[in-house]
């Protein structure tokens, strides 16, 4: 079984331990998936506290193809997580200015981005964009302390674009920042609200 494991390439968050056996979820093709454990959307410098105490929500992410990423694979979360080539350009231009180089709803949506620029994304409200962290007001003063560079809309790695703060955050941005969209996917600049 490690043998098998370790000698199969994958790509994305959800790795499979050993061979494929017809009939039964697992083996190659059932979930693909290789982590970079311990990167996952945690803020650089060591700042892993939103303001008020409370953990970041960055957490260990998976990956999906979609529009605005390349490639395809088998299997259900974790598909490849090739992110296209301007937007990641994008995204990495000026990142080590910010603690995050950008925001994004759940950890599936964060994961391309972060693995395909290897800077810090946060994952607005956990895994799937439910959790309360941040909080708008938390996540308005990150913004306005310039610790957050963009937040990238909705698209096929979301789970439906979250619930609650989540959707708060996201409803904030779309009114108040500039956006343009690479690839099929909005990307709203943090450092460009517009005139309200």
């Amino acid at each position: 079984m490690s043998i098998s494991t370790a000698a199969t390439a994958y790509t994305g968050a959800i790795p499979v331990a050993g061979p494929a056996v017809a009939g039964r979820l697992g083996g190659p093709g059932a979930f693909r998936g290789a982590g970079r454990a311990g990167q996952g959307g945690f803020p650089r410098s060591g700042e892993g506290r939103f303001p008020g105490g409370q953990p970041g929500a960055g957490r260990f992410p998976g990956g999906a193809a979609g529009r605005g990423f390349a490639g395809s694979g088998g299997g259900l979360l974790g598909h490849n997580t090739q992110v296209n080539s301007t937007l990641t350009n994008l995204l990495e231009n000026g990142a080590a200015d910010y603690t995050w180089t950008a925001a994004t709803v759940g950890a599936e949506s964060a994961a391309p981005f972060q693995l395909a620029s290897g800077d810090p994304i946060m994952a607005i409200g956990g895994f799937n964009g439910t959790d309360p962290a941040p909080t708008l007001a938390q996540f308005e003063q990150l913004v306005s302390e310039h610790k957050i560079h963009y937040f990238v809309g909705q698209n096929q790695a979301s789970f439906g674009g979250g619930t609650g703060d989540a959707a708060q955050i996201t409803a904030w941005v779309e009114k108040h920042f500039a956006s343009q969209t690479i690839a099929g996917i909005t990307v709203y600049n943090l450092t460009s609200p517009v005139s309200s």
